[in-house]
């Protein structure tokens, strides 16, 4: 697949597709701003992460042929084909390309809490150059064909992309089912974190992750806010909505009351609000819209 995909890519070059929708009443969690594919051979090119404004958004940027550049803390990074780059902005990195030399790259921004988020623990874990697996960067390109060729039309169908296309990169990353902790991690957080992903069929209270953290509730939860950029309870809640999403996705027939408890809600229309207030479709329009089929079912 991948070849296809990146040649079919490529026939688009240079292409850059700007994605932007009407603000709704629900707010996505993660969102494509942008992805194309581009070949670079002019020096002036250069981007430095405190010079394009102060909205949140991350980049995974895929180096196809030739080298880029990355300063990023203090570091210099020489980006060759298949190094994955990953930054956030704002933040203080530069990208750029030296004299006499040719960077072939595909890319995909986005922007959203949850998609903010991901991308953070994914730069934590790993740093801001990935080296993914070729199935990965097959995934990524074909997300960003696909918002090249216009699948992304509308916002929970474009939201799904780069959904699937984020939990791509988050398996290779973490590892198949390994969720979103540090491998090796076993820190209060860390430990917090694991009983939370392994829990999420039950009732998950601050003050019992806080006993398993070995903290005091409220020091807990600034620790917790602190690293994960949200509450705890916030975190969990997540967590529960997106194993909501891959139960959806890859267990067609199972009723949404069935689903509901095994995402920690006795309550089947609490959790159709909540996942409503979520991706702003309920889960039976999910499962009837093309927001299902966006997303795969191993995602």
């Amino acid at each position: 697949m991948g070849n296809s995909v990146l040649t079919r890519l490529a026939d688009h070059a240079p292409v850059s597709k700007m994605l932007s929708f009407p603000r709704g009443r629900f707010h996505l969690h993660a969102m494509p701003t942008s992805s194309g594919y581009d070949v670079q051979h002019d020096p002036s090119y250069a981007w430095h992460g405190l010079k394009r404004g102060q909205t949140p958004f991350a980049i995974l940027q895929h180096t196809v042929d030739g080298m880029g550049n990355l300063d990023f803390e203090g570091r210099r990074h020489r980006l060759s084909p298949g190094d994955t780059m990953l930054v956030l902005i704002p933040h203080d990195h530069r990208y750029w390309l030296q004299p006499g030399e040719t960077w072939t790259f595909f890319w995909i921004a986005m922007t959203g809490m949850e998609a903010l988020r991901i991308h953070q623990a994914l730069q934590s874990a790993a740093g801001p150059v990935l080296r993914l697996q070729p199935d990965t960067v097959a995934r990524l390109a074909e997300g960003c064909l696909d918002l090249v060729e216009g699948e992304g039309e509308t916002a929970g169908l474009a939201s799904a992309i780069a959904y699937r296309t984020l939990m791509a990169v988050v398996d290779d990353v973490f590892g198949k089912g390994g969720g979103e902790t540090v491998p090796g991690d076993t820190s209060g957080l860390g430990r917090a974190i694991r009983h939370i992903e392994s829990h999420l069929d039950q009732p998950i209270s601050v003050t019992e992750l806080a006993r398993i953290a070995g903290y005091s509730r409220a020091h807990f939860t600034r620790a917790f806010t602190e690293r994960e950029g949200m509450p705890p309870a916030e975190f969990a809640l997540q967590a529960r909505m997106r194993h909501a999403v891959r139960l959806l996705a890859s267990h067609a027939n199972m009723p949404i009351k069935s689903i509901a408890p095994l995402c920690g809600f006795d309550d089947p229309n609490y959790f159709a609000k909540t996942f409503r207030r979520f991706y702003g479709i309920s889960p039976t329009e999910f499962r009837t819209t093309g927001m299902y089929a966006a997303i795969r079912p191993d995602m």
